[in-house]
C-alpha cells in the first residue's frame, strides 16, 4: 500500500469514527411488513421446491438434484433471516425474533441461542489476533505455522483445503456438531440445542411414517451440501482477503475491524438476493442491528462507507491461496510466500 493509500485510509476511518454511529442510526428500525414478506418470499418458495424434489425422486434423481440446488439458494436466504433474528435486527420485538429464529434454525439445523452466542463472540473478536478461534475460520499467522509442530502443520493444511472447509466441513458441522452442546455454554445454549434436536427427531419420526426416510436423505443431504457449502465461501470470503485486518488485542480497533476487516462482497443481483444482501458486510458488522433489506441503501446513501475493500465474484477466488496471516507485510499470503527463506 503506498504512502498516499495509507493516508487517504487514515482519513476515511478518522472520519467513520467520528460520523458512524450517526450514519447507520436511521436504518436499524426493522420494518414488520418487510420482514414478513422476506419470511414469505423465502419460506414458501423453499417448501414448494423441497416437495417438488421430492415428487421428481419417481422421475429423475437428476431433476431432484437440480430442484435442490435452487432450493439451497433459498435455504441460504432463509439462514440469512435466521442470522437476523440472532441479532435481534429482524423484528422490534424480542419475541418475534426467538420464535422465527427458532423456527429458521431447524430449517437450517441450527440451535438458535446456542448459534446466536458464539456468533455473537464472532463480532467481538474480528479481526483481533489474541481473541481467535470462536466463530471463525482458523487462521494462523505465519510464524505460528513455522513453529507448529508436523501434525499440526498438517491438520492446518487439511482443514484450509477447499474440498474440507467448503465441502465435509459444512456438512459436517450442520449435521453432527450442532447437534452437541458446546463444552462450558450456558444452560439456555443448551436448552436450545436439545430443542432444536427434538424437534429435528420429531421430523424424522413423521418423515418415516410418511414420505420415508430414504426419500428425505436423498432431497435433504444435497440441499444442505449446497447450501453448506455457500454458506460457509460467503463467511470465508468476507474475512479471509489479502488486505484484511488483523491486530492483537490492545490496538484493535472496532471501527476498522469493520470497514477494513469485513469485505464489501459484490455479487450478482440475483445472488444478492438469494444472499440476503450479507455481502454488504463491513455495514453488518459496524452496526448488526441492521436488518439484511437495509444494508444496501446506507451503504449507497453514507459515502464514508463506500472507501471498503471491494471484492468481486471472480476475485473472490484469489483468497482460495491465502492461507496465514503475515504480522510484518500486514496481509494473508499463501504457503509458498510463507516458505521463502527471505521476504521480498
Amino acid at each position: 500500500m503506498s504512502a498516499n493509500d495509507t493516508s487517504r485510509t487514515t482519513a476515511v476511518l478518522e472520519e467513520a469514527r467520528r460520523t458512524w454511529k450517526q450514519a447507520v442510526a436511521a436504518y436499524q428500525s426493522p420494518d414488520l411488513r418487510r420482514s414478513l414478506w422476506q419470511v414469505v418470499n423465502s419460506m414458501v418458495p423453499f417448501l414448494g421446491l423441497w416437495y417438488l424434489a421430492y415428487r421428481f425422486l419417481d422421475v429423475s434423481y437428476w431433476l431432484t438434484l437440480a430442484t435442490g440446488v435452487l432450493a439451497a439458494g433459498f435455504l441460504v436466504r432463509i439462514f440469512i433471516i435466521f442470522h437476523d433474528c440472532g441479532h435481534g435486527s429482524f423484528f422490534r420485538a424480542r419475541w418475534a425474533n426467538d420464535v422465527v429464529g427458532y423456527v429458521t434454525g431447524i430449517l437450517t439445523l441450527t440451535p438458535y441461542h446456542d448459534w446466536r452466542h458464539e456468533h455473537a463472540l464472532h463480532h467481538a473478536t474480528a479481526g483481533d489476533l489474541d481473541r481467535r478461534g470462536r466463530g471463525d475460520v482458523w487462521t494462523l499467522t505465519v510464524r505460528e505455522y513455522r513453529e507448529a509442530s508436523r501434525w499440526k502443520r498438517f491438520g492446518y493444511r487439511l482443514y484450509r483445503n477447499p474440498l474440507v472447509l467448503f465441502g465435509v466441513g459444512p456438512l459436517f458441522v450442520f449435521l453432527f456438531r450442532q447437534r452437541v452442546p458446546r463444552p462450558g455454554s450456558g444452560l439456555r445454549e443448551r436448552l436450545s440445542v436439545h430443542l432444536t434436536n427434538l424437534a429435528l427427531a420429531l421430523i424424522l419420526l413423521l418423515a418415516a411414517v410418511t414420505v420415508g426416510l430414504k426419500a428425505v436423505l436423498l432431497v435433504h443431504l444435497p440441499i444442505m451440501a449446497v447450501a453448506g457449502a455457500a454458506g460457509v465461501w460467503l463467511f470465508y470470503v468476507q474475512h479471509q482477503y489479502e488486505n484484511v485486518y488483523w491486530e492483537r488485542g490492545g490496538q484493535r480497533d472496532y471501527v476498522a475491524a469493520a470497514l477494513q476487516g469485513s469485505s464489501l462482497y459484490q455479487l450478482p443481483r440475483v445472488l444478492q438476493w438469494f444472499t440476503g444482501n450479507i455481502g454488504f458486510h463491513h455495514i453488518h458488522h459496524l452496526s448488526p442491528r441492521i436488518p439484511n433489506y437495509r444494508l444496501e441503501r446506507c451503504h449507497k446513501e453514507q459515502p464514508v462507507f463506500q472507501q471498503v475493500n471491494r471484492i468481486t465474484l471472480l476475485s473472490s477466488l484469489r483468497s482460495l491461496g491465502l492461507r496465514l496471516y503475515d504480522e510484518q507485510a500486514r496481509r494473508l499470503v499463501s504457503f509458498r510466500w510463507a516458505a521463502r527463506p527471505s521476504r521480498p
